[in-house]
């Protein structure tokens, strides 16, 4: 139980004082000084009087604020009940959300099972291998698939990250917030790299009919005399980003690769993408 001295100012109580030095105990039984300094003839106080009605104070205070305490309590949990829950919402003092909440994602799927193998073998032109699979515990995973045919190569990644409450996430810092934050931050990426990047500026298109908010980037590399066509697509639903990757070999500084269709690669990443969002259905 708090002491009085450290009563909130909203309790409205007055602050209790320590008694001054010399005055008696409740359990000694002696006279205050001052009663005894009273004449004969006066009312005289009861051995201890004073220290028993200031505890009697003290006590009310107490109970008042306890009940203070109760009802403000009731009032903060009646406020972040959410509809549809058995519980609370966990919530900081200052609105911060620290649990998933409903329609959030805790796991995804395993990235190499997530793209069924008739999707693969339709938009990819060969016969593709898996390569590099990574999980990365139950909250993200990856898979590569290659093609090395020539005049065919191609490399596809698929990226499945499920966020978590950030606390430094925009807004109330939900997981949703921060897959937010993720999926704004490579779209700007994409669209004006950073100065010490080697990326190349992407055409970036919105997409519609995928997760909550989707887009796609084409871009071109060239690199040592070879050129290459890489198309993004970034999908958003609720706290997890599905991230596809789609490289081709346009020109090859040795050997006989290429060319490659950038619509048809951008084609192929909407496919791959479509196909492993709907396994967090």
């Amino acid at each position: 139980m708090p002491e009085q001295d450290s009563l909130p100012p909203w309790a409205d109580l007055p602050p209790a004082r320590p008694a001054r030095a010399g005055r008696a105990s409740v359990d000694d039984g002696e006279t205050p000084p001052d009663a005894r300094a009273e004449p004969a003839t006066g009312p005289r106080t009861p051995p201890g009087g004073r220290a028993l009605r200031a505890a009697a104070r003290k006590r009310r205070r107490l109970l008042i604020l306890i009940a203070v305490l109760v009802v403000v309590a009731g009032g903060i949990t009646a406020a972040v009940l959410l509809p549809g829950t058995t519980g609370p919402a966990s919530v900081t003092p200052d609105g911060l959300i620290t649990t998933f909440q409903p329609g959030e994602l805790q796991t995804v799927p395993n990235a190499c099972q997530a793209l069924p193998a008739a999707t693969i073998q339709h938009d990819l032109p060969g016969q593709a291998k898996m390569a590099s699979p990574l999980q990365v515990g139950a909250a993200e995973s990856a898979c590569n698939w290659t093609i090395d045919q020539p005049p065919v190569y191609r490399l596809l990644q698929l990226d499945l990250h499920a966020y978590a409450p950030n606390g430094l996430a925009s807004g109330n810092g939900s997981a949703t917030r921060a897959a937010i934050d993720a999926y704004t931050t490579a779209e700007q990426n994409l669209r004006d790299p950073p100065k010490n990047s080697a990326e190349p500026r992407a055409t970036v298109t919105t997409l519609t009919g995928m997760g909550n908010e989707a887009f796609s980037a084409a871009q071109v590399f060239q690199r040592g005399g070879a050129v290459t066509d890489v198309a993004t697509v970034v999908v958003r639903y609720h706290n997890v980003i599905v991230t596809v990757t789609l490289n081709g070999l346009d020109h090859s500084n040795r050997g006989s690769y290429g060319p490659v269709s950038a619509a048809d690669l951008t084609s192929a990443a909407q496919a791959f993408a479509r196909s492993a969002e709907a396994t967090l259905h």
